[in-house]
């Protein structure tokens, strides 16, 4: 027994040094690549491509071959028409936003933004492809402002709704000239929320005292832990209130349609419905949208996403071995037990 135990306290020894000689080898490393930094990376992807290669894959299927070289006779006229007869086509710009909720993807629709308004012209559309329950109100609000850019440069913006648009994702979709819903997309939620537990009778049961020291009457009008007061909770209800006439107004300004005492209560719809409450403009996926304004448009697909730098990558690399070092330790100590 006491030979093991020997045995296994080497081990554990060999271990901690392998785990300190990677950790000094990989803040070596870290030190060297600290200066090299990530390179933002913008993918395009034509969807008309996309789209005629699906078409093409199943038309290779279904079509006898007389139909198929037919049909490639057809396109080789048809392209060499187009040649004859350029036409700028219109271009329609595509994005995607996947909201949580602290907008974290808000950086991403930022650089996209930018990245379009840098070549797109006022005969051209961008198509947002919002999904969103809302979150945080700087953040959503942040996220409408850089949806406001593209309004004023006076390039049309159609904002598509598949699944949901509520709160702040409503906040955003708004914005649009022309808003568009899936008849089951979930629309509104246009309110305010905060909550907050609050645990002073359980400290207090247990006589543990809370201290909180601030410099500002309403430098914190409610505690997690002290004993909140009505004057608090009266201040924090004001707060809210004005956050919520900001979004009724914001709702308003760019949707005057409609009668904004009558939404603004915090209740949500399907898309059939708010179309009748005049929140949307029309019930269509994006899917379909898309697909019809390929027929006559060039459509771009915007991705924008930030390389990982070497850095990135040891870091990943570390953790992994670190972790990998750790499960063999644990499995050692958990084969050690039944010694």
């Amino acid at each position: 027994m006491l030979d093991a135990l020997l045995h296994l306290a080497i081990f554990f020894l060999q271990t901690f040094i392998v785990v300190v000689a990677i950790l000094i080898i990989t803040a070596g490393i870290v030190a060297l690549l600290s200066k090299t930094k990530s390179k933002p990376q913008l993918s395009i992807r034509k969807i008309n491509q996309f789209y005629e290669k699906m078409a093409e894959a199943i038309q290779e299927e279904i079509l006898s071959k007389k139909e198929r070289k037919k049909l490639a006779k057809e396109k080789k006229q048809a392209l060499k028409n187009k040649d004859q007869m350029p036409v700028s086509k219109k271009r329609i710009f595509v994005i995607n936003f996947d909201g949580d909720l602290k907008a974290k993807n808000v950086d991403t629709l930022r650089e996209e933004i930018s990245a379009i308004l840098m070549v797109a012209k006022t005969t051209d559309e961008i198509v947002l492809r919002l999904e969103s329950s809302g979150g945080v109100v700087h953040g959503y609000g942040l996220a409408a402002s850089q949806l406001q850019r593209i309004k004023n440069n006076a390039i049309p913006l159609t904002i598509a709704v598949d699944k949901i648009a509520a709160s702040g994702g409503y906040m955003m979709a708004c914005v649009a000239d022309r808003l568009l819903a899936a008849p089951f997309a979930i629309i509104g939620s246009i309110g305010v929320l905060a909550q907050l537990p609050n645990f002073h009778r359980v400290l207090k049961k247990n006589d543990i005292e809370f201290e909180q020291i601030t410099a500002g009457e309403y430098k914190r009008t409610l505690s997690l832990f002290g004993e909140n007061t009505r004057d608090g909770r009266k201040k924090f209800q004001e707060e809210i209130n004005e956050a919520h006439e900001l979004f009724k107004s914001f709702v308003k300004q760019h949707r005057p349609q409609v009668e904004i005492d009558a939404i603004a209560t915090g209740e949500y719809w399907f898309a059939k419905k708010a179309k009748e409450l005049n929140m949307v403009d029309e019930l269509i996926t994006s899917d379909a949208y898309l697909l019809n304004a390929a027929k006559q448009h060039d459509i771009y697909e915007i991705k924008y996403k930030k390389k990982k730098s070497p850095l990135d990558r040891l870091s990943l690399f570390t953790q992994s071995s670190i972790q990998t070092v750790l499960n063999n330790l644990k499995k050692t100590s958990n084969d050690s037990t039944y010694l």
